[in-house]
């Protein structure tokens, strides 16, 4: 991805709006309203929901219960937002991770964040090491820079906190993401090959990640690694997956958990070069995104809170037939019932975003969805924010959420006159096993620095 300009957006920019594939959204397959049934729907749609009574932080829980119920034992949730910068999705995510920390012993908070960046902020969550704040104004990159806002920087500050009560079970924060390098990634692997003994290979192993260890920014790496011809990121997607093989070969006789763990550093060095020598970035992205959260769950042992757009964590590909691969779909084929997607939606509001025609981060504010889009019947519900178990509402309200219908489509660019592109054809129920609603939103925070204007 080439760095933001001003004037509009390159469409593989947009694509990194993290929710955007090849596809091309079409409203025109969506179930128009049936009047005589919608009214019954509703009153489903009522009896099913349960209220929230804030999305903000705090200690009560009493009306997070039956959600505690609809995960039962899931030991990976992926808990989705319907806009890359609204307040609300992210504090209620902190209060949901809060809520299972105590509740039901989950360990890990899981964005879709970079790894490497993941391994510093996770540094500062378990020693003290760092400032996160400085870490987000240095890494938080391109569209990556509005997961740089106040919400993130307490929760990362809460789950330090509270690692300073609980030593014996420490929260841990990562990304899973492999869009951009991390100098971090390959420290971590020419240390473990020190240990090993083989110091000798590391001018071997630095010959082979030709260009993925960075010497600059990430916006300066990114720019020119991408610049390369595609023949010369394809030789070092090649090139990574001998590094993974040699680094593999030293497992004979090392500590078990060492060796995984630096296994995993350099399989995803190989996923970064993968996801930067393809031609469309999003498929190997999200099943890499996918493979890093089952490999984090499956060798820390660690219950897991997935945090993605509502693209990332759904079972099924957005656009029809929903046949794309996205991270919600290959964890539900590599974990099956031991993960549970949990949709976000909204009926109106104000969120920060990448505007798509400068390219600046500003605000956005959008009135009630047309007509036909599934919120105008889930707004009917007479709460201002809820959620609903959708496998379990009652008829007709479980076979209307399995229908497709228009529901909006915001990721972290936006256009206010392409409403074709904010809205999408979905079946919720089949893409989401629960669905929250919120009426009435506001938009995030960024921390200060964060620039706003194009090319960062």
């Amino acid at each position: 991805m080439l760095m933001i300009r001003a004037g509009k957006l390159p469409a593989f920019v947009t694509a990194l709006a993290l929710g955007v594939c090849s596809f091309t959204p079409a409203a025109a397959h969506a179930q128009q309203p049936v009047p005589g049934n919608e009214r019954a729907v509703v009153r489903a749609l009522d009896r099913g929901a349960h209220p929230l009574l804030t999305t903000e932080p705090d200690d009560g829980t009493r009306d997070l219960r039956a959600l505690g119920r609809m995960i039962g034992d899931t030991p990976v949730v992926g808990l989705g937002e319907a806009t890359h910068g609204t307040h609300q999705f992210f504090s209620f995510k902190q209060r949901v991770f809060e809520y299972l920390v105590k509740e039901k012993g989950f360990t890990t908070f899981m964005l879709e964040l970079n790894w490497g960046t993941g391994l510093r902020l996770n540094d500062y969550v378990l020693y003290g090491k760092g400032d996160p704040a400085a870490i987000m104004r240095q890494e938080f990159q391109q569209n990556y820079r509005l997961f740089a806002n106040e919400d993130y920087l307490r929760l990362i500050r809460w789950m330090r906190h509270y690692n300073t009560g609980n030593p014996k079970r420490p929260l841990q924060f990562m990304g899973d993401d492999v869009y951009f390098t991390n100098i971090v990634i390959f420290q971590e692997i020419f240390r473990y090959v020190r240990e090993r003994g083989r110091a000798d290979l590391i001018p071997k192993l630095k010959a082979l990640y030709d260009g993925l260890i960075p010497t600059t920014d990430l916006n300066t790496w990114e720019r020119r690694y991408d610049a390369k011809p595609m023949r010369e990121r394809e030789r070092v997607q090649r090139q990574a997956w001998q590094a993974l093989r040699i680094v593999e070969s030293l497992r004979r006789g090392a500590p078990r958990k060492a060796a995984e763990w630096a296994e995993q550093q350099a399989n995803v060095a190989f996923w970064i070069a993968k996801t930067h020598a393809a031609e469309d970035f999003s498929g190997p992205r999200d099943e890499a995104m996918a493979l890093n959260t089952v490999w984090w769950y499956r060798h820390m042992k660690s219950k897991t809170l997935l945090s993605a757009h509502n693209a990332h964590v759904g079972y099924l590909g957005e656009f029809p037939p929903h046949t794309f691969k996205r991270q919600g779909t290959w964890l539900r084929q590599i974990l099956g019932p031991r993960y549970l997607a949990m949709g976000a939606s909204f009926y109106k509001g104000t969120f920060t975003a990448l505007d798509e025609n400068t390219g600046y981060i500003r605000r956005f504010t959008v009135g009630p969805p047309p007509p036909i889009n599934a919120e105008q019947v889930l707004n009917r519900v007479p709460f201002p924010k809820y959620y609903l178990d959708m496998r379990t509402v009652d008829q007709p309200a479980r076979s209307w959420l399995r229908e497709e219908h228009q529901v909006r489509y915001i990721t972290a660019v936006y256009s206010p006159t392409a409403v074709e592109e904010n809205n999408i054809v979905q079946p919720l129920g089949r893409t989401y096993s629960v669905l929250y609603e919120l009426r009435d939103t506001t938009p995030s925070n960024l921390i200060p620095g964060i620039p706003l204007g194009p090319g960062h």
